[in-house]
This record gives structure tokens, C-alpha cells and sequence, in this order.
């Protein structure tokens, strides 16, 4: 093994300096760096977010719903720049005070709610409306085994593989084997589950399956981190059966497109107000016209 040996120093100190992808965006205190109101729209909730992975669960969510008929599900999407440090703006930092995307607004009571933590805006919206969440019993247990197992590994699979692998200024051998071990183990744990089901709680979709798709869904499509053939995805065939469903459904490609910032501009709508957004907003169409 190749890499450098670190001895940590007695305390600890922020090297600004310290290189990497996210090097200008992360840093070890909390709080507003910045006053920043939030716009705010016409409809009952009003999304913060960005089209990682962890803010493509709630816009799936918001368009599995509206496509089962829950017009109260009607929102505004906003964009929240990361790169750029949006997410530390003093209207964010009130929303979610860990300054993290997904934020959600519920305006649609008497008094606004905050919701953030991607799991607790798919459980607020799932009570909310009845759908993809079971009422009681084994069932609902089941959903929310998977629900949290995937809060617990994403970090891993995201912060850890992802991040040395993909995103780290210097590859170490070390930290990838590490973390290539966990998401393939990970993959795995996926894989034998869905020999049996066709979901990954059962036999009905669920908030679970939105909330694992975007990672582990992604990943095995080839849209992850560019690691598909270094981490033999193809060879976990019910995860890529699952995905292939998953990805297939309408709501799940128009919730993929919402607050994306990257990628072909045809897939990206930066922000969303109305259904016809999707055919009318995106980004090719607003550069076109310019």
C-alpha cells in the first residue's frame, strides 16, 4: 500500500486548503453565512432543493402523488445552488438549520411546518396523503426498516465510496478498498432481498423504494460516480431489475428532471411551478428562446 502515513495532531484545526470537490462548501461550524430570503410560490408546498440524489427522493415523491390524484400535493420547486453556498442563506438556515438539501415548506395548514431530512419529508407526505406508506402493522414496520436502512448506508455509499472515488483531490488505496467493500456488501444486502420481492418492502412501491432508488438505483444504471464497471453492478441482477422498473415509472423521470443544474439541458427543470413545466421550462427550451 502506497499511501502516506498521517499522524493526527492533539487538536484539530480547519485546513481550508484541504482540496476536493466540496473543499469550498464544507466547513465545520453551522449557521447562516448570509441573509438570503427564500422565494416563495403560489401552491402548498414549497420545495429548497437540488437534484442529488437525496433531493430526487422528494421530487419523485411529490410526482408519485400528484400522479395518484392528490392535487393538494401541488408544489414549487426552488433551486438551491450547493455550489455556490445557497444552502447557507439565512431563509434556508430557518428551514433546515443543518443547511442541507432537501427542504421542504408545508404551507397547506394554518401554520407552515418545516420539514427537513429527506426521510422525514417522504414519511410527512406519505401520512399526509394516505400513499406508499402502509397505516399499521407489519407492513408499515417493513417500509420503514428499509426506509431507515437506507438513511444509515447512503453515508457510506455517498460521503465514503463516492467521495474517494470520485470526488477526493488524491486517490488512497485504503479508503477506496474500504468503502468499495461496504457499497458492494451494501449492493448485496439489496440484491438477495430483491430475489424474492418485487419491491424492495414487498409487493407494492413504496416511500422505501423512493428513498433507495435514487442512490442504489442510480448507481447500478450507470449514473453514479462514473463506477458501474468498478464495482461489477451488473452482476447484482435483481437491484438492476428493480432499478429498471423503478426508473420506467413517468413520475420517477419527471422527478429525476426537478432542480437538476447538470446533465443534458433537455433534462434539466431548475425550478418547477406547474405540470407543463415539463414540456415548456426546461433548460434547452429557456436557452433557446433567449
Amino acid at each position: 500500500m502506497s499511501d502516506t502515513t498521517y499522524t493526527p495532531p492533539k487538536v484539530w484545526t480547519w485546513d481550508q486548503e484541504s482540496g476536493g470537490k466540496f473543499a469550498s462548501i464544507n466547513r465545520p461550524i453551522a449557521g447562516a453565512t448570509h441573509d438570503k430570503e427564500l422565494p416563495v410560490g403560489d401552491h402548498p408546498f414549497q420545495l429548497y432543493s437540488l437534484a442529488t440524489p437525496n433531493g430526487v427522493k422528494v421530487t419523485v415523491m411529490l410526482e408519485e402523488l400528484l400522479a395518484a390524484g392528490e392535487t393538494g400535493a401541488e408544489y414549487d420547486a426552488w433551486l438551491i445552488n450547493i455550489g455556490e453556498g445557497d444552502q447557507f442563506g439565512s431563509g434556508f438556515v430557518e428551514i433546515n438549520p443543518n443547511s442541507k438539501i432537501p427542504a421542504l415548506h408545508d404551507r397547506s395548514g394554518g401554520e407552515p411546518v418545516r420539514v427537513f431530512e429527506s426521510a422525514s419529508i417522504l414519511m410527512h407526505l406519505a401520512e399526509k396523503f394516505g400513499h406508499f406508506l402502509p397505516k399499521e402493522g407489519a407492513a408499515r414496520t417493513e417500509v420503514l426498516n428499509w426506509l431507515f436502512w437506507q438513511m444509515g448506508s447512503a453515508p457510506y455509499l455517498g460521503g465514503g465510496f463516492g467521495h474517494f472515488y470520485a470526488y477526493a483531490p488524491e486517490k488512497f488505496e485504503y479508503a477506496i478498498n474500504r468503502f468499495s467493500m461496504e457499497a458492494k456488501r451494501q449492493l448485496d444486502v439489496l440484491n438477495l432481498e430483491l430475489a424474492t420481492k418485487t419491491f424492495i418492502a414487498g409487493e407494492d412501491y413504496s416511500i422505501a423504494d423512493i428513498a433507495i432508488w435514487p442512490w442504489y438505483g442510480q448507481l447500478v444504471l450507470g449514473r453514479l460516480y462514473d463506477a458501474a464497471e468498478f464495482l461489477d453492478v451488473a452482476s447484482y441482477e435483481h437491484v438492476v431489475r428493480w432499478a429498471k422498473a423503478i426508473d420506467a415509472r413517468p413520475a420517477v423521470q419527471r422527478g429525476r428532471m426537478v432542480n437538476r443544474a447538470f446533465g443534458e439541458l433537455s433534462s434539466q427543470l431548475r425550478e418547477r411551478h406547474a405540470a407543463t413545466d415539463f414540456e415548456t421550462r426546461t433548460q434547452d427550451k429557456l436557452e433557446a428562446a433567449e
